[in-house]
């Protein structure tokens, strides 16, 4: 599995973010996306997920201000995640991440214990990142 952020940067407070992804080499039609972030000095944290029938799940700090959608393409999935009224605290580096899905399960993000998890199951390959940093 290969993935890779793009669209991270610098933008002011209040402004709007886009991020997207790409995900290749995954072969679950049944599966979770998600994306999360990680500010220096602090855990990765869960931000947004969703569900390959569209069932979207965020983060209390983001919920309300936040978008998270999902394409396809040949032979890779798409994610996306546009953020508006960006605050300080919304910088960090930001992640995406597929895991396969087995039942109805949310598709909700956290990590726990040095692991982070799309519904119940544990993200096993992580790109680079994307940074985004928030100026006042």
């Amino acid at each position: 599995v290969h993935v890779e952020e793009s669209g991270g940067g610098s933008v002011q407070a209040g402004g709007s973010l886009s991020l997207s992804c790409s995900v290749s080499g995954f072969t679950y039609s049944r599966h979770c996306m998600g994306w999360f972030r990680q500010a220096p000095g602090k855990e990765r944290e869960g931000v947004a997920g969703i569900r390959s029938d569209g069932t979207t799940s965020y983060a209390d700090s983001v919920k309300d201000r936040s978008i998270i959608s999902q394409g396809s393409a040949r032979n890779a999935l798409s994610l996306y995640l546009h953020m508006f009224s960006v605050k300080a605290e919304d910088s960090a580096t930001y992640y995406c991440a597929a895991v396969g899905r087995q039942g109805h399960e949310p598709c909700g993000t956290h990590c726990s214990g040095g692991y982070c998890y799309i519904g119940f199951n544990a993200i096993n390959a992580w790109g680079q990142g994307t940074p985004v940093t928030v100026s006042s």
